[in-house]
């Protein structure tokens, strides 16, 4: 795809609505390290000058592709909730069911999670002050309406609810390169049956994981 120069504002958001799309087809086929800012401007047909016009560096691009990955997550999560707790059930049932659908809903989420799991140690480096800013705010807006979502579940978390919702988010990141062990690491696990405990199933362990966040901060409170 050849553009012409964009001449006014609704022409330059294409341009950046563009790069965005393709950055996130990009993700689809490869993880965040292997997208390179040479194959996005390449894909997006504009040469790499062109687009540090609209994105700053290829960590912008990404982090504003979490922003957005975030909120879109967050937005369906009522729903999900909304089907899958009783609000009759127990306290107990109540935070199984919460903790399942959390775990089940991240799962799917592959793109949202790898891109938390660079956050901190790739998507925040070679990025000025104002994106940062612009992108914590943007988080820190999703963490909330995350908290709430969950809270409406199981009101007793009550401030609690902001803690479970940012250490789910950060268990979910951390776990998803866990669910592509190497051929080495699979080998291993075939050669020596004693390391199958080391072979994480992601849904299962952070379902049980968050359970267990949720209720020992119930214990807490």
């Amino acid at each position: 795809m050849a553009f012409q120069r964009a001449r006014n504002e609704a022409q330059r958001e294409v341009r950046r609505q563009t790069i965005l799309e393709t950055a996130t087809e990009m993700l689809a086929e490869m993880s965040v390290a292997e997208i390179s800012l040479n194959e996005l401007s390449r894909r997006v047909g504009l040469a790499k000058s062109n687009v540090l016009r609209y994105f700053e560096s290829r960590e912008a691009v990404l982090l504003e592709l979490l922003e957005n990955a975030l909120e879109a997550w967050v937005a369906q999560l009522p729903g999900e909730l909304a089907i899958g707790v009783d609000e009759r059930g127990s306290l107990r049932e109540r935070v199984d069911q919460v903790a399942a659908v959390l775990s089940a809903s991240l799962v799917r989420q592959a793109v949202l999670c790898d891109l938390l799991n660079a956050q901190g140690s790739v998507l925040e480096h070679n990025v000025s002050v104002e994106v940062v800013v612009r992108h914590k705010r943007s988080a820190s807006a999703s963490m909330a309406a995350c908290a709430d979502t969950i809270r409406r579940h199981v009101p007793e978390l009550g401030n609690g609810a902001w803690t479970v919702s940012a250490l789910a988010l950060m268990l979910a990141g951390s776990l998803s390169s866990y669910g592509r062990p190497s051929a080495s690491a699979l080998a291993a696990y075939e050669a020596d049956p004693a390391l199958a405990s080391l072979n994480l199933d992601p849904h299962a362990f952070l379902e049980d994981t968050v359970a267990t966040l949720i209720s020992g901060t119930l214990a807490r409170q």
